[in-house]
C-alpha cells in the first residue's frame, strides 16, 4: 500500500509541475515580462477586464515619457529605460479619465502609490 502512496504523490507532483508550466508559458506569451512593470495596473471591474477597456479605448502603445501602456497586455504600465513616477502616475490618470469617457466605467488601481511626485 505504501507503493501505491507513493506513486500517488509522484503522478501528482508531475501533473502539479505541468500546470505550472503551462500557466509559466501563458503568462510569456501574454504579459510583458521582459520589461520593468510593476505588473496588473488596475483591478479588473465586475463583468469586465481592465485589459479589454483599455485597449478598446484605443490606448495600448500610448506613452507619457518613458511609461508606456504595453502594446502585449493592455493593462501593464511598463518603463521603457527612463520613467519617472510622475510619468507613471499621469499614464494612469490619463487611462482613467479615457476610460471613463468612453464607457463610463470609473477604473480603481490595483497599484499603490506612495510618497509624492
Amino acid at each position: 500500500m505504501l507503493a501505491l502512496g507513493s506513486l500517488f504523490q509522484k503522478v501528482k507532483k508531475l501533473e502539479a509541475e505541468e500546470s505550472i508550466r503551462k500557466l509559466l508559458s501563458h503568462r510569456k506569451s501574454t504579459q510583458p515580462l521582459s520589461w520593468p512593470s510593476a505588473g496588473s495596473t488596475f483591478k479588473n471591474p465586475d463583468n469586465n477586464h481592465a485589459a479589454k477597456l483599455i485597449e478598446d479605448c484605443g490606448l495600448k502603445g500610448f506613452k507619457i515619457g518613458d511609461a508606456k501602456i504595453s502594446e502585449k497586455h493592455a493593462n501593464f504600465i511598463i518603463n521603457l529605460g527612463a520613467a519617472r513616477a510622475k510619468d507613471i502616475e499621469d499614464l494612469i490618470k490619463h487611462i482613467k479619465k479615457i476610460v471613463f469617457r468612453e464607457t463610463q466605467i470609473k477604473l480603481i488601481p490595483e497599484v499603490e502609490i506612495i510618497g509624492d511626485v
